[in-house]
């Protein structure tokens, strides 16, 4: 952001102004070359290897292509291999992301230019079907925890990308990503979950991109055990209430399956999206509902004070 300022001869001057989250976005030479390290690593384990050709092929077909089409996804994609690597874009814009979430695509890709993926299958769940084990219940009851929503989207989305303990410490949430799901946070399509504990501090976490009914969720983190799965909780009974029919989680794992999610194929999830990804909606801030948080999920909406416009 900038605004201009006037010298002694009345020419404008411009004065910049840091944006919060550019601070938080930033990535060090020694973090960008380890991630560049750590990629060419993860490309080159066996189960991924055979993607390189494709990639290199897609890779020099854009660099080569006239520059009107260097962004442009095939619209009748051929999807290579069950991942469903569907073409390479650094298009990141707010309407190219809406455009091809609408499609079954999403971006993922820890170096080189983005990738676009959409697998055979994709994890999804009805946000009306409640699941939430013994113990996840017992924690809600205790009310260790409240919660917010669109409060600190750029803190959840950077603690998303950090390196998490024991594990390799690659993400594919780079700050190319962070600013194109932050702007698209601003125009009111990505949305926040936060967590906090009783001394307010910001403990857990999720975001996603909602266009429609159809929400996609994208990355969560925990500092304390269960932040993230008292999260999706408080997500789900907000969708569930605000007639969402659809969460996507892309690619399946034994954590989403815990978590209630399941498999569905490739054309049953396209089907379901061109239906509820044009319902109705309200882009904007969401906020949240009291009412959903009866049986120990606090409302912290009240102790963060920023104002926030209600999900229509």
């Amino acid at each position: 952001m900038s605004n201009a300022n006037h010298d002694t001869l009345g020419v404008a001057v411009p004065v910049h102004e840091s944006d919060p989250a550019e601070a938080l976005f930033h990535e060090s030479w020694s973090a960008r070359l380890r991630r560049w390290v750590l990629g060419v690593g993860y490309a080159l384990k066996p189960k991924r290897i055979g993607l390189l050709p494709r990639i290199w092929l897609l890779t020099c077909a854009q660099l080569f292509a006239p520059e009107f089409e260097w962004h442009r996804l095939p619209e009748r994609p051929h999807y290579y291999t069950w991942r469903g690597l569907v073409g390479v874009s650094n298009d990141l814009s707010v309407d190219a992301l809406v455009t091809n979430y609408k499609r079954g695509l999403f971006p993922f890709c820890h170096i080189g230019p983005m990738k676009w993926w959409c697998p055979d299958e994709r994890a999804v769940i009805d946000p009306a079907e409640p699941h939430v084990s013994k113990k996840l219940a017992k924690l809600l009851r205790q009310q260790k925890f409240h919660v917010t929503m669109d409060q600190r989207f750029a803190e959840v989305i950077a603690a998303c990308a950090r390196p998490r303990e024991g594990k390799v410490p690659l993400t594919w949430i780079t700050p190319q990503i962070m600013q194109a799901y932050y702007d698209a946070h601003e125009a009111g399509y990505a949305h926040s979950v936060e967590v906090w504990d009783e001394k307010g501090n910001l403990v857990g976490g999720l975001y996603g991109l909602a266009i429609g009914k159809a929400y996609f969720g994208e990355s969560q983190f925990s500092r304390v055990d269960h932040a993230s799965k008292v999260a999706t909780v408080a997500l789900h009974r907000h969708l569930a209430a605000w007639g969402f029919k659809l969460r996507d989680a892309k690619w399946m794992t034994p954590h989403l399956e815990s978590l209630g999610f399941h498999p569905i194929p490739r054309d049953e999830f396209l089907r379901l999206l061109e239906h509820e990804t044009n319902m109705p909606s309200a882009p904007g801030k969401w906020q949240v509902d009291p009412s959903l948080m009866a049986d120990g999920l606090k409302n912290g909406q009240q102790k963060q004070k920023r104002s926030t416009e209600t999900m229509a």
